[in-house]
C-alpha cells in the first residue's frame, strides 16, 4: 500500500526537478492557496446569485422582494433577529432592531414621496398607489411643501446624507433604499462651493444634515433653499425655519414592513447610490454605484474569510466605499457584528477591542501607522483580533504592526469606488496587494499594460494595441468592461469619465477600465502597488515613483510620516522630487544620516531635491495625502514658513534652503 501511494510522487519527481529550470516553480508553489481562494470566490458568487434569484421570485408586496439591502436585512431579521448587528458606544442594536428602524425611516421618506398606504404594508400589485405620489400626505411631505416650498420627492429621487458615522446614518440609508430613493453620501467636511457642487452634480432633491453641522452650514442655507431642496436635520431640538427634525418624524412612524416592489430595481445595473471621489485633484465626482455592486459587496468579508461569529471594528467614514459598502454591506453579507466608531482613536483602539471582543479590524493604512506610533499600552496584549483587512498598508508599517500586535493575519486588498476590479492578498505576502495567478484572473480578470508617464498614455504597438508588461515592470492596471464587471461612470456629463475607458486594448472593439494606478507583478505573481499615474513624475529623463521614494525614507527611525511629490523648477525639465517630513518624537532631523541613506538606497534621479519639515501632513478625511496642493506651493522660502532644505549635489549634502540659495538655484549657480 505504501509503495502504491509513493508511485504518483515518483512519477512527478522528474517534473518537480525541472520546475526551477522552467521557471514554473515560483508560480506553482502558491497553487494550493490560489485554488483555495478560487473555490471560495466561486462559492461566494453562487451564494449571492441564489439570494438574488430568491428575491426576484419573492412576493413583491413582502420585504424580501426589494433591492438587495432590503431583502438582506429582512432575511437577517428573520434568521437571527436577536444577534447584535451594531455596537456604537453604549448603544447596541440587533438585526431585528435594524430592520425596525429602517422600516420607520422608509415610511417617513415614502410620505415625502407623497405615498401613503396607511399603517399596513398591504396593497395591490406593483404600481398600485402610484397615483398617490402627489396626494396630500402628512408628516415629512407636508413639512416639505409648507416649510420650504419643495415639491414631493419623485420615485428614484436622490437624497443626500451629510452625517457622521452613527447608527442614524445606517437607518436613513437603509430606509432610503427601501423607499426606492437614491442616496448620495456627502463627505462631512464639505462646505460652500464644493458642497453645492456635489449636491448639484448628483441631482439631489433633499439633504439630511447632522444637527452638529447646522452652525457651520448656516452661510450655505440660503443657497440650499434656493436649490429647492427638502432640508432635514437629524436630531436637532431647535432648527432654522424650513428645516424639519427627520428623526422625530421617523420615530412617529409605525414599525411595519415596506413593500418590496417599491425598491426592486428594474435593472440590476441601475444606479442606487452615489459615492463621491476624494477630490484630491479637483472637485469631487459622484461615482454611480449600481445595485449589482451593492450585491457584490455583500461577498467582501466572505472572500476575506470572515465568519458569522466575527466582531468587526469599523472606524472609517461611512461616506467612503471602504466604510459603507465593504464595512457595513460586507458585514450584512455574513450576518456578523460591527463595532462602529464615529472617529478613530489610536489611544482607545485596543481598549475597544478588549471590551467588545473584536476579532476583525478593517483598516486604511494610515490607521495602522497611527497605532504603531502609539506608546505601549497594556490593552494591546491579550486581544482577540485575528485578522486585519484593508488597503494602503506600506511594507514598513506592515512589519512593525505584525511584530508588535501579532499573531494576526493581514489581508491587504485593492479596489476603487468606481472601478470594476479588485485584488486580495490572500497569501499574506507582505507588501503585496494581491495575486495575478491564472486562476484569480479567470474569476476577476485584469491586465497590466505598459504606460508612458511623459505622454500620460498607454504604450501601443504598430497595430495600435496595448502591450502587456513583463515581470518586475510597472504597468497600468486595466480591467475588461462586461455585464459582470461594468463601469457606470459619474453623475453629470460623459466628459467626467474621459480617460477612464480604453478601447482596442488587446483586440479591436474591446473596452477596458483604466484604474489610473501603476502596479508591478513579480516573477511569483504577486502584485505590488507602484504609484498613481498622476503622482509619478519625470526627472533627469527617468520616472520617479513617489511611493517608492517614500518607503525608502520611512525606513529612517527618526521619520514618522513622509509625503513625496514633484515640483516644477524654473530652467529645468520635468519635476524635481520634494519630500514633506514629520519627525517621530522625540527625535530631531539628522541631515547627514538622511543624505547617506538616500544616496545608498535610491538612484540619483530619485533622491529628493527638496525637503520640507512639517509638524503634520495634510490629508483628506479618508487619510489620503494631499500632493497636488503641496506641489503647487512649491519650495519658495519667502512663501513657506516650514523649514526647507535643498540637496547640493556638488557638495553631497542637504543644506538649509535660504533665500540666497534659492536665488542661486534660479540663477543656475546651484546644481541639483
Amino acid at each position: 500500500m505504501a509503495a502504491f501511494l509513493l508511485l504518483p510522487l515518483l512519477l512527478l519527481l522528474p517534473l518537480l526537478l525541472l520546475l526551477p529550470k522552467l521557471r514554473l516553480w515560483p508560480q506553482l508553489r502558491w497553487l494550493a492557496a490560489d485554488l483555495a481562494f478560487t473555490v471560495r470566490a466561486l462559492r461566494c458568487k453562487r451564494v449571492l446569485r441564489a439570494r438574488a434569484l430568491a428575491a426576484a421570485a419573492a412576493n413583491p408586496e413582502g420585504p424580501e422582494g426589494g433591492c438587495s439591502l432590503a431583502w438582506r436585512l429582512a432575511q437577517l431579521a428573520q434568521q437571527r433577529p436577536a444577534h447584535t448587528f451594531l455596537i456604537h458606544g453604549a448603544r447596541r442594536f440587533s438585526y431585528a432592531e435594524a430592520e425596525s428602524q429602517s422600516n420607520r425611516a422608509a415610511r417617513a421618506f415614502l410620505r415625502a414621496r407623497g405615498w401613503d398606504r396607511g399603517s399596513g404594508g398591504g396593497g395591490g400589485p406593483r404600481g398600485a398607489g402610484e397615483s398617490q405620489w402627489a396626494a396630500a400626505g402628512s408628516g415629512a411631505a407636508r413639512a416639505g411643501r409648507e416649510g420650504d416650498g419643495a415639491a414631493p420627492l419623485a420615485p428614484g429621487a436622490t437624497v443626500a446624507l451629510l452625517l457622521p458615522a452613527c447608527p442614524e446614518f445606517l437607518w436613513l440609508w437603509f430606509g432610503l433604499a427601501k423607499a426606492g430613493l437614491r442616496t448620495a453620501f456627502v463627505p462631512t467636511a464639505l462646505r460652500r462651493g464644493p458642497l453645492l457642487h456635489c449636491l448639484r452634480s448628483c441631482g439631489a432633491r433633499a439633504l439630511v444634515l447632522a444637527a452638529e453641522f447646522l452652525e457651520s452650514l448656516e452661510p450655505d442655507l440660503p443657497a440650499l433653499r434656493a436649490m429647492g431642496l427638502h432640508l432635514w436635520a437629524a436630531g436637532s431640538e431647535t432648527y432654522p425655519a424650513g428645516i424639519s427634525d427627520l428623526l422625530a418624524e421617523v420615530s412617529a412612524e409605525v414599525d411595519a414592513p415596506v413593500p418590496g416592489y417599491l425598491s426592486a430595481p428594474e435593472n440590476i445595473m441601475d444606479t442606487c447610490l452615489y459615492i463621491f471621489t476624494s477630490g484630491t485633484t479637483g472637485l469631487p465626482k459622484a461615482a454611480r454605484i449600481s445595485h449589482l455592486k451593492v450585491l457584490q459587496c455583500q461577498g467582501f468579508y466572505q472572500l476575506c474569510g470572515a465568519r458569522q461569529e466575527d466582531v468587526i471594528y469599523l472606524a472609517l467614514p461611512l461616506y467612503h466605499m471602504s466604510g459603507s459598502l465593504l464595512g457595513i454591506v460586507g458585514c450584512l453579507g455574513i450576518g456578523a457584528t460591527v463595532v462602529l466608531k464615529s472617529k478613530f482613536s489610536a489611544g482607545q483602539f485596543w481598549e475597544d477591542c478588549q471590551q467588545h471582543r473584536v476579532t476583525v479590524f478593517q483598516y486604511i493604512g494610515e490607521l495602522c501607522r497611527y497605532l504603531v506610533n502609539q506608546p505601549p499600552n497594556q490593552a494591546e496584549h491579550g486581544h482577540k483580533v485575528r485578522m486585519a483587512v484593508g488597503s494602503g498598508l506600506r511594507p514598513d508599517t506592515w512589519e512593525r504592526f505584525v511584530r508588535r500586535f501579532g499573531p494576526l493575519r493581514v489581508l491587504e486588498t485593492y479596489g476603487l469606488t468606481e472601478g470594476n476590479v479588485a485584488t486580495f492578498n490572500y497569501t499574506g505576502q507582505r507588501g503585496a496587494v494581491g495575486r495575478a495567478s491564472w486562476l484569480y484572473k479567470h474569476v476577476f480578470p485584469f491586465s497590466l499594460i505598459r504606460y508612458d508617464v511623459t505622454t500620460g498614455e498607454p504604450v501601443r504597438n504598430t497595430r495600435g494595441h496595448c502591450v502587456a508588461t513583463s515581470p518586475g515592470e510597472p504597468g497600468l492596471l486595466v480591467a475588461p468592461v462586461s455585464q459582470q464587471s461594468p463601469f457606470l461612470g459619474y453623475a453629470g456629463g460623459p466628459e467626467l469619465a474621459q480617460g477612464k475607458l480604453l478601447k482596442d486594448v488587446f483586440r479591436p472593439g474591446d473596452i477596458f477600465f483604466n484604474t489610473g494606478d501603476l502596479l508591478v507583478c513579480d516573477d511569483q505573481g504577486f502584485l505590488r502597488f507602484h504609484d498613481r499615474t498622476g503622482d509619478t513624475f519625470r526627472w533627469k529623463g527617468e520616472n520617479v515613483a513617489t511611493t517608492e521614494v517614500a518607503e525608502a525614507l520611512e525606513a529612517l527611525h527618526f521619520l514618522q510620516e513622509v509625503n513625496v511629490y514633484g515640483v516644477a523648477v524654473p530652467g529645468h525639465e520635468g519635476r524635481a522630487g520634494m519630500a514633506a517630513l514629520v519627525l517621530r518624537p522625540p527625535h530631531s532631523l539628522d541631515l547627514v544620516q538622511l543624505y547617506t541613506h538616500v544616496s545608498e538606497n535610491l538612484p540619483p534621479y530619485a533622491q529628493p531635491r527638496f525637503l520640507r519639515l512639517q509638524e503634520s501632513l495634510a490629508t483628506t478625511e479618508t487619510f489620503k495625502q494631499q500632493k497636488v496642493r503641496m506641489a503647487k506651493e512649491g519650495f519658495d522660502p519667502s512663501t513657506l514658513s516650514d523649514p526647507l532644505y535643498i540637496l547640493d549635489q556638488a557638495g553631497g549634502a542637504y543644506l538649509p534652503l535660504t533665500p540666497a540659495r534659492y536665488s542661486a538655484l534660479l540663477a543656475g549657480d546651484l546644481r541639483i
